[in-house]
């Protein structure tokens, strides 16, 4: 039989679930309104749609190193409130967003919505959300993640920092695959990990950093320095001092190491190197604080 918009529309406004959920409801009941009714109350979609328009602010950042799909995964997925997000149901729908996104290497989090659930190649990943709103009962959004292929010559570490507030991969080249359980190995990679954590780096080094955004930390040096009598050729060494100033910041190879400030992370890399008879540098990482700021990707080309 042919379902009508109005039908559709009707069963929307009684239930809130999606028009195609809708549609797919009043198909499969032969346009029965109450069974249909029962029908997206039994898949968990009759609330789901009017909890999506509220706003998802806490949640929790979380990362997974799956050896089986060798991937490392950061994601972070929003929910409503703390309760919540600290809930065993809510922690174990992220893990299995997490597992997910390991396996099939989604482009982005509207791919992701897309693609069949892993689990259940009868639903999408979209439906697995909309289960989870009508669950949890509060607004759910994966956010966005991150992505690392755990390839020879590399490893990657994750770290996360207050409960799930902020998280954190860090990858590095290591030219011998021998030293990665080495102590001292392992004790520089997570140094690395939480040094980012607390140091929110912007960039990897400063050829990372946009040549507009330099050009605008020169200018305003520039203004800073406005009626001091000193030949222009000074002024420009003092500007190009404040921009170093910058770089080491924002950049995480020029940022002083937290725990010692004596040496910068790119000095701290070189040493740990030398002292395991390798080669080192790190490739990338990727931060995220949870509910702020935007993704962090730095890479060494």
């Amino acid at each position: 039989m042919q379902i009508t918009a109005s039908q559709v529309q009707s069963l929307r406004e009684r239930t809130g679930a999606g028009m195609m959920d809708c549609k797919k409801a009043l198909t499969e009941n032969g346009g029965d309104f109450d069974k249909s009714v029962e029908y997206l109350r039994k898949k968990g979609m009759a609330s789901a749609a009017k909890k999506e328009g509220r706003t998802a602010k806490d949640g929790t950042v979380l990362s997974l190193i799956d050896a089986d799909n060798q991937a490392a995964v950061l994601v972070e997925v929003n929910c409503e409130t703390d309760f919540v997000a600290k809930t065993d149901n809510f922690q174990k729908f992220v893990t299995e967003v997490a597992r997910h996104i390991a396996k099939a290497n989604p482009a982005n989090a509207d791919v992701l919505a897309t693609q069949a659930f892993y689990a259940d190649a009868s639903k999408t990943v979209g439906d697995f959300v909309k289960e989870a709103i009508a669950t949890l009962g509060e607004n759910i959004k994966v956010r966005r993640f991150a992505r690392y292929p755990l390839t020879a010559g590399k490893e990657t570490r994750s770290y996360i920092h207050m409960g799930g507030k902020v998280g954190v991969l860090v990858e590095l080249n290591v030219a011998n695959a021998a030293v990665k359980n080495n102590e001292v190995f392992t004790s520089l990679i997570r140094d690395l990990t939480m040094h980012v954590a607390a140091a929110a780096p912007q960039f990897l080094n400063p050829s990372e950093v946009p040549a507009d955004v330099v050009a605008k930390e020169k200018e305003i040096a520039l203004a800073q320095l406005q009626g001091q009598n000193k030949p222009a050729d000074v002024l420009e060494k003092i500007a190009s001092g404040k921009i170093n100033k910058f770089y080491e910041e924002t950049c995480f190879l020029n940022q002083r190491f937290i725990k010692d400030d004596k040496k910068t992370i790119e000095a701290l890399v070189k040493e740990t190197a030398k002292a395991l008879g390798t080669e080192m540098s790190v490739v990338r990482f990727t931060r995220y604080l949870l509910g702020e700021g935007v993704e962090v990707v730095a890479e060494n080309a």
